[in-house]
């Protein structure tokens, strides 16, 4: 019987705990100097937790901003649960680590990107990415949507 490590699994865990202890110290202590995040989620993902609005609006990925106004930012072992300000509508959303696609912090040029998903229904990558602008057109109100290109080098 022939066993394998297997890293890709055990690199998303860990970049997973990295992002479970950065939101958890924000959740204690508050978001430090200019730190914000940009992260990117399924919202295809079965455990996502969101108003209908914003799942009609963006039915396969969001990407949100946690910088100036949020509350009610919690952390557990597989999510987080936060409320965020669209257009002046505080909406409470829950987000599993395993539906995240990327997060990014553009005050120190870091940035996390996860390749692949279990829960996806397909595999090509470049459908999605192509696809995704087209989710993020104009959001209610205040709010807004940010391209995370402009970080990636």
């Amino acid at each position: 019987m022939m066993r394998e490590i297997d890293y890709g699994n055990l690199m998303h865990r860990a970049m997973r705990g990295l992002i479970q202890t950065v939101l958890t110290d924000v959740a204690d202590n508050g978001l430090p100097g200019a730190h914000h995040f940009f992260i990117t989620f399924d919202t295809r993902h079965p455990e996502v937790e969101m108003a209908e609005w914003l799942k009609s609006r963006y039915p396969e990925e969001m990407t949100v901003v946690i910088q100036h106004w949020f509350e009610n930012l919690a952390v557990t072992d597989d999510g987080f649960s936060i409320t965020l300000n669209f257009g002046n509508s505080p909406e409470p959303l829950y987000i599993p680590f395993d539906a995240v696609h990327t997060f990014v912090d553009p005050s120190v040029e870091f940035g996390l990107r996860f390749e692949t998903q279990d829960f996806d229904e397909e595999d090509d990558d470049e459908e999605e990415q192509d696809e995704a602008p087209a989710a993020e057109e104009k959001p209610r109100g205040e709010a807004e949507v940010v391209s995370l290109d402009q970080w990636r080098k």
